[in-house]
């Protein structure tokens, strides 16, 4: 009997469909899924009646909901480059149930199917070649092993065990056969287009989150189906991006010539095809949705979640290039790690990955959203919260994160050995689960009636405050810190609208990074304030939380970095209204919530800046968002002993070399002192970082 990750010889599929696994049961709380006390609705807060199904669309009996596939086409176009398709997070289930006896392919004969890989607990140390008693580790090994791999030890994250949670939800094709995520065999090659067609029918695939998805591992499974391109070499092209959109159109084409025996089939194409081919097919009042996700040409869609400056950066589930963290060279050991973070996705997140980090961050919301719905308990927020319109140009972010550089100065370098950069650990993660966020109609208050509301028993609401900043220097403030906010100016007060959370940052004591200034002091002239506010992200947050944690317990690098650019990259996205155009994605459009994240951020910054100035007498000479650069000793440590998010971890710590020290000292300028810096972290630039910098 062959097993995991090994190919059968024949495209036979099994007489039976594939069985589900338990996660498919997506929209439903489970009996043990108990919504914490903080997590109920204030009395008389009523779900909008916007958050209705569309007409006449019914909920079948097993509670999946048919979905209009005209939304996801909008929602999918929403998020497309010029030639590649956009990535729909759908938050429905489809169902297909009914029509699997009519639509199932005639099988041939069946093969045995092997057993699925073993799941055993990890217990977190480093697992190695040598491993006993995992028969995963012993087929990774063995895989590598055939493919020519056997050079150097595959990473820590390769030999987990690989789960089972995403059967039923998602399916691997390769050059040598198709599998379920868990390893499971299922046919040989699928070498046509007509085969791919009867292998998705076949499989009845459920969504969970997302569509469901058929991921084409290798160069190899692509040429069996036709699906080749030949954009040339980046060595050949002066600017990465000319390259990536000449290879997106050309597989655009590719795919448009080659899908026709599908389109035949009944199925529809929701938006271009690109990396992403956008499967839709309707049976009576549902759609069944599938998304082709083909791996090779991952890198053909560009944005700031796959790369940034001709470089390529981290592709969701798939990893980084650059960070290490991407798939295995060879098909069968990729095929399988995919099928690992598949599974460790749906296991641990409850949604498959979306085809881009942020769409993940999207659909983990969406489950949390229809769960509340179902219980009734809980904040559903339904409405984008749009910018209000306030006075005057736009001034770029509400909020913005901070960036400044000071020259050191001869106290700063005195018994200095080391270059060492802090920062807050998941920070942007951290202040989404303890931040209160408004939603609902905002009122314009102005006057007195707007001073009057930011007074109250819990403070001031949710909101944005019109108030001016006093200059900078008639305030009592350290020289060696960044001015509180940074909106204001040294030398002249400043008018402008800010969050709540910096109009407490602002009120709080020199000692604690604000400014000790009273409302009064601050000339509240106006506001726009929610009738509604509480912790909506904060389920949310926590599954995240605990998934990283379930990561870094198992030293699974890989999956980390995926949580990583899913938070930061969903905050990121909460600004821009373009990408979430679909009616039943506009929710995600939160500008004032990211504004209040970023500044909580900030001021927790500072807050630890001015703890670190009283404790060790030591003064930043660098930030940017939320990372600090200080000069120290051998032996200090300012980093936070705790491991809790949000607290202070040390991001890079170099030594302070004769040369470096030379520049720092003789810097004119801080941009002579950020060159001088840069090149001390220079070996660091692809190291994993917990840094918010980049969104």
């Amino acid at each position: 009997m062959s097993g995991p990750w090994e190919q059968i010889p024949l495209f036979a599929l099994p007489e039976t469909t594939l069985t589900t696994s338990p996660s498919s049961t997506d929209d439903v709380i489970p009996d043990d899924d108990v919504i914490p006390d903080d997590d109920v609705l204030p009395d008389g807060d009523v779900l909008p009646d916007g958050d209705v199904l569309p007409d006449g669309d019914v909920l079948p009996d097993d509670d999946a909901v048919a979905v209009d596939a005209d939304v996801f086409v909008e929602a999918d176009q929403a998020d497309s480059g010029p030639a590649a398709a956009a990535h729909p997070a759908s938050p429905e289930r489809s169902d297909v149930a009914d029509a699997a006896a009519d639509d199932a392919p005639t099988t041939p004969t069946p093969e045995t199917d092997s057993e699925a890989a073993g799941s055993a607990a990890v217990d977190g140390d480093e697992v190695d070649d040598d491993a006993a008693g995992s028969d995963t580790a012993g087929n990774v090994a063995a895989v590598s092993e055939e493919a020519g791999n056997d050079g150097a030890d595959p990473p820590v994250w390769e030999a987990l065990p690989a789960g089972d949670e995403a059967d039923g939800h998602a399916l691997i094709v390769t050059a040598a056969g198709t599998y379920t995520p868990s390893g499971r065999e299922l046919t040989g090659p699928v070498d046509s287009v007509e085969k791919l067609d009867k292998l998705i029918r076949w499989a009845a695939l459920t969504p969970l989150g997302a569509p469901a998805q058929i991921w084409v591992v290798g160069q190899g499974a692509c040429e069996l189906l036709g699906w080749i391109i030949d954009p040339g070499s980046e060595d050949d092209v002066d600017d990465m991006e000319a390259l990536r959109n000449r290879a997106a159109q050309e597989l655009t084409a590719v795919l448009h010539a080659t899908l026709t025996p599908m389109l035949n089939a009944g199925w529809e194409l929701r938006g271009d095809p690109g990396h992403v081919v956008h499967l839709s097919r309707s049976i009576g009042n549902f759609t069944s949705m599938v998304d082709v996700v083909i791996e090779p040409y991952v890198w053909t869609y560009w944005n700031k979640d796959f790369g940034w400056h001709n470089r390529v950066g981290d592709m969701g589930i798939l990893g980084s290039p650059t960070a290490g963290t991407y798939l295995p060279d060879d098909d069968l050991p990729a095929a399988r790690e995919l099928g690992r973070r598949l599974a460790w996705c749906a296991r641990h997140l409850g949604v498959l990955p979306g085809p881009t980090p942020a769409r993940t961050g999207a659909a983990l919301v969406d489950k949390i959203k229809r769960e509340r719905t179902r219980s009734g308990k809980g904040i559903v927020v339904t409405t984008p919260g749009s910018v209000p319109p306030l006075d005057g140009p736009p001034r770029g972010d509400l909020e913005p994160a901070v960036g400044w550089t000071r020259v050191p100065d001869a106290q700063d370098v005195d018994g200095a050995s080391r270059v060492v950069s802090i920062d807050q650990r998941a920070a942007y993660l951290a202040s989404a689960g303890m931040l209160e966020f408004g939603y609902g109609q905002p009122t314009l208050l102005t006057g007195d009636t707007a001073g009057a509301a930011a007074v109250g028993e819990k403070g001031a609401p949710f909101g944005l405050w019109r108030i001016t900043l006093p200059a900078g220097q008639t305030l009592s403030l350290p020289g060696k810190l960044p001015l509180p906010h940074p909106h204001m100016l040294a030398d002249q007060p400043v008018q402008t609208w800010v969050s709540t959370v910096s109009l407490d940052g602002l009120c709080s004591p020199v000692a604690d990074g604000g400014i000790g200034a009273d409302l009064e002091d601050l000339d509240i002239t106006e506001a726009w304030v929610y009738p509604q506010q509480g912790r909506a992200l904060d389920k949310w947050a926590k599954i995240l939380r605990e998934a990283r944690k379930a990561a870094v317990d198992t030293d699974d690098e890989a999956t980390k970095r995926f949580l990583g650019t899913c938070y930061k990259g969903y905050i990121g996205r909460m600004v821009n209204p373009d990408m979430w155009t679909a009616k039943q994605m506009q929710h995600h459009h939160q500008p004032l919530w990211r504004a209040a994240i970023i500044a909580h951020c900030r001021w927790r910054g500072r807050r630890v800046a001015m703890r670190i100035a009283r404790e060790h007498g030591r003064w930043p000479v660098r930030t940017v968002t939320d990372s600090w650069v200080y000069l120290l000793s051998g032996g200090e440590d300012i980093a936070d002993p705790s491991d809790a998010l949000g607290k202070m971890s040390v991001e890079k710590d170099v030594i302070l070399t004769d040369t470096l020290l030379s520049a720092l000292t003789s810097a004119q300028d801080v941009h002579e002192v950020n060159l001088a810096i840069k090149a001390a972290f220079a070996d660091h630039e692809d190291a994993a970082d917990e840094g918010e910098g980049v969104l």
